[in-house]
């Protein structure tokens, strides 16, 4: 069984996953595993928030591995990373000696090398298939960041803060430690926004997985690892802000099914069947029978790579298997699991490297260093009640409390699947929602 104590910790600590979509760290690690997989893999183009972290804190990432991989029992963890991440690559193997379970599998710079089935098959050459866990396979995998707060959490300290990557159109892009709470605002305005705001759209998190908002307001949370500024007038988002209506009309009438998207696509070359093409023709012809196999929709993992980098029209597949996913999951239709998978011999072949893909997505002025710099000074934060996978948090606290920073402000309900919230500054508490806690210093 899992190792409770740590579990609990953990658990108390409100260790989410970092580089995903925030699955509860705790509930992950309550399993039983051969091997554990730390992703250093900085899956995103243009966010520097891994490599950094790996540099600066080489030893508590390690040391939170090897809890991990106490937790679940396994014998073996690998931190997996890129080999071009000289400086986190050079920290790392400084402090490893410290860890005789745990090796580094270094990987070159190819995309999505990050994704978890693909990092899984690229470390161990395990197949999850579609429908299964990593766990199913005897994997578990956590991001860098996870890690690191994991071994904090091992030592009683709470996740409060969160680093996070600024970049595009600012004149000075830095990666920044941040109160969980603090407003996007006061990050672009410390990297000094270059240009007219109004001509400017902000992307949250990378540009193959992130989202566009004209909310600039936003407040970080347990997830959130980046911030870039693009103009409007970007073919990028040009593409990205299109309608539905008007996706399926290009689709109908560009769309020539040459299925590049689908021979490119990653989880197609680990043999688990996504064919974006299918999508496509479904949409154009109306006719939600030429999808075929709902696995192929239900097994994306929506990187993008296919409308990012593969298609030779400017089409969006991805957006397209966005919306098929949401209409099946409306129908109660779920993935069905795979047995004997395969993955194309061609795999290796298959793999884009960052830089072509930066370049075909029209990014490259916007791919250069971004140091971790002092952040700015918060005095207030918006401390969201839902920062992960599951209810959100019930508030412990109420409008005129003073708390300080680390202490407990909301629960997980009971019985649910949640993670706990802490303070990320000490103060008042100025205002209790539904959905959030703000907080004054």
């Amino acid at each position: 069984m899992a190792n409770a104590t740590i579990c609990n910790r953990i658990k108390d600590a409100g260790v989410v996953g970092a580089g995903g979509a925030g699955f509860p760290t705790h509930v992950k690690l309550n399993c039983n595993a051969e091997l554990v997989i730390g992703n250093g893999a900085e899956c995103e183009p243009l966010l520097r928030v891994d490599q950094q972290l790996m540099e600066k804190e080489a030893h508590s990432v390690l040391l939170g591995l090897s809890l991990a991989m106490k937790a679940v029992g396994a014998k073996e963890g690998v931190l997996a990373t890129k080999s071009h991440y000289k400086g986190a690559v050079s920290a790392l193997k400084a402090v490893l000696r410290e860890f005789p379970n745990i090796r580094l599998h270094l990987m070159k710079s190819y995309y999505p090398a990050g994704d978890e089935k693909s990092l899984i098959y690229e470390v161990s050459r395990r197949v999850v298939p579609t429908g299964k866990l990593p766990v199913d396979v005897g994997v578990v995998v956590c991001n860098v960041n996870s890690l690191l707060n994991i071994a904090r959490a091992d030592e009683g300290i709470p996740v409060t803060h969160k680093f996070v990557t600024v970049a595009g159109e600012v004149k000075h892009p830095a990666t920044f430690e941040v109160p969980i709470g603090t407003d996007a605002y006061e990050l672009l305005s410390r990297a000094k926004i270059a240009g007219r705001e109004s001509e400017l759209i902000l992307l949250v998190g990378g540009p193959c997985m992130g989202r566009l908002t004209e909310d600039w307001h936003l407040p970080i949370t347990k997830t959130v690892g980046g911030l870039i500024l693009l103009p409007k007038s970007h073919p990028y988002v040009q593409k990205r802000t299109l309608s539905l209506s008007r996706q399926v009309s290009l689709a109908k009438a560009v769309c020539c099914q040459c299925s590049q998207c689908t021979q490119l696509c990653p989880r197609n070359a680990l043999g688990l069947h996504v064919q974006p093409h299918k999508a496509m023709r479904a949409v154009a012809q109306a006719n939600g029978r030429l999808v075929g196999d709902p696995n192929s929709i239900l097994a994306c993992c929506s990187c993008g790579l296919c409308s990012n980098y593969a298609c030779n029209f400017s089409l969006d597949p991805a957006g397209i298997m966005a919306e098929l996913k949401v209409e099946l999951a409306k129908q109660g239709i779920k993935p069905q699991p795979e047995e004997n998978i395969r993955p194309d011999s061609s795999l290796e072949l298959k793999k884009v490297p960052v830089a072509r893909l930066i370049a075909r997505m029209g990014l490259k002025k916007y791919d250069m260093p971004a140091p971790i710099e002092t952040p700015p000074r918060v005095t207030r934060v918006t401390i969201p009640l839902r920062q992960h996978i599951g209810a959100p948090s019930e508030p412990i606290v109420t409008e005129g409390a003073v708390v300080m920073a680390g202490d407990l402000i909301a629960m997980i309900p009971e019985g649910a699947l949640g993670a706990n919230v802490h303070a990320s500054i000490s103060g008042r508490v100025v205002r209790v929602s539904p959905d959030s806690i703000e907080l004054e210093a």
